[in-house]
């Protein structure tokens, strides 16, 4: 059986919750849902969607880097956001990490989202 391997990045804030940044298990890395903390004030970002989206996509790469992976490896994204009118904007940043072979995605409108942030990115990446 894999072995359970729990990822807590240097370079992230500390996790809100009763939670890891990540889990790996065998060739797979399995990332809690990011919000758009900044990891150098340990709150949430100020700004329109794209500004959290940027933020939140950098606290994933902070996983990924701390594994030696890049979104090349990401296969699968769920999107959470409180308002899916957003979502075009969400994407032209989202579309600055993927250019190619992009990930399977979801994205789903929530009522609600940690500490009152506008997105929440959950990802799966493969070694």
């Amino acid at each position: 059986m894999p072995v359970k391997t729990v990822i807590k990045p240097a370079k992230s804030a500390p996790a809100v919750g009763p939670y890891n940044h990540a889990v790996r298990i065998g060739d797979f890395l399995f990332c809690a849902g990011q919000i758009p903390i900044d990891p150098a004030s340990g709150n949430l970002v100020a700004g329109d969607i794209k500004a959290q989206t940027e933020r939140v996509l950098q606290n994933v790469k902070a996983s990924l880097d701390d594994q030696k992976i890049t979104f090349a490896n990401v296969i699968k994204r769920t999107v959470f956001m409180t308002d899916l009118a957003d979502f075009g904007s969400m994407n032209e940043v989202y579309a600055k990490y993927f250019t190619s072979n992009f990930p399977a995605r979801s994205t789903v409108q929530v009522a609600a989202l940690p500490k009152g942030a506008n997105v929440e990115i959950e990802t799966i990446a493969h070694f």
